[in-house]
C-alpha cells in the first residue's frame, strides 16, 4: 500500500507527533489543519489533494488507499506510529482491503475517534448508501461530481464548511 503524505502549506515542516488528545483543535492553535484522505483512486485522490493544496486553509494532507490502512494510520499502527490526529477524514466508501463502511462503522465506535468529523465522498447516489451511512454517524455524505469543475469546487466548499463555519470540539 502506498501512503503519501503531502503538505499543502509548503511553511510546514510535515506531521507533528502531537498528542491524541489536545486542548484545541489545530487551527486554533495556528497549526496546520490535519485531514486524511482514504480514496483508491488515484486520480480523485490527486484532483482532492490538489483542490485542498489551492483552498485558503493551510492543511497538511495524510492519504491512504485502503481501509485497513486507514485504521492503522488513526489508531496509530505499523508504519503510522507517528500519523498525525487528523482534523477531517474524507472517506471513499468503495475501498480495497476494508471497505468505507466498514472503516466508519469502526470510527464511529471508537470513543478516541469518533469526535473526528467523517465526510463520505463517493460516486454512489443509491439511497440505501446514504441511509445507512447517516445510520452509522457520518457527518456528511457527498455523491463526487463527474464534472471536473464540480468535484473541485466542491473540495473547497467542503474545506470552506469544515474549516472556516463550523465549530468542532477539541480533539
Amino acid at each position: 500500500m502506498n501512503v503519501v503524505n503531502r503538505e499543502a502549506s509548503k511553511a510546514g515542516n510535515g506531521p507533528k507527533n502531537q498528542a491524541w488528545s489536545s486542548a484545541m483543535p489545530n487551527s486554533a492553535r495556528g497549526e496546520p489543519i490535519e485531514i486524511l484522505l482514504v480514496e483508491d483512486s488515484p486520480d480523485d485522490a490527486d484532483l482532492t489533494m490538489d483542490a485542498l493544496r489551492d483552498g485558503r486553509v493551510r492543511n497538511h494532507i495524510s492519504h491512504v488507499d485502503d481501509g485497513v490502512e486507514a485504521m492503522n494510520f488513526l489508531r496509530r499502527q505499523g508504519r503510522h506510529q507517528s500519523a498525525p490526529r487528523p482534523d477531517l477524514i474524507l472517506l471513499d466508501l468503495n475501498l480495497p482491503r476494508k471497505s468505507g463502511r466498514e472503516v466508519l462503522a469502526e470510527i464511529k465506535q471508537d470513543p478516541e475517534l469518533r469526535r473526528i468529523p467523517v465526510v463520505v465522498m463517493t460516486t454512489s447516489d443509491d439511497e440505501k448508501d446514504i441511509l445507512a451511512a447517516y445510520n452509522m454517524y457520518v457527518n456528511c455524505y457527498i455523491t463526487k461530481p463527474v464534472d471536473l469543475d464540480q468535484f473541485i469546487t466542491v473540495v473547497k466548499s467542503i474545506e470552506q464548511f469544515w474549516f472556516t463555519i463550523v465549530k468542532l470540539p477539541a480533539a
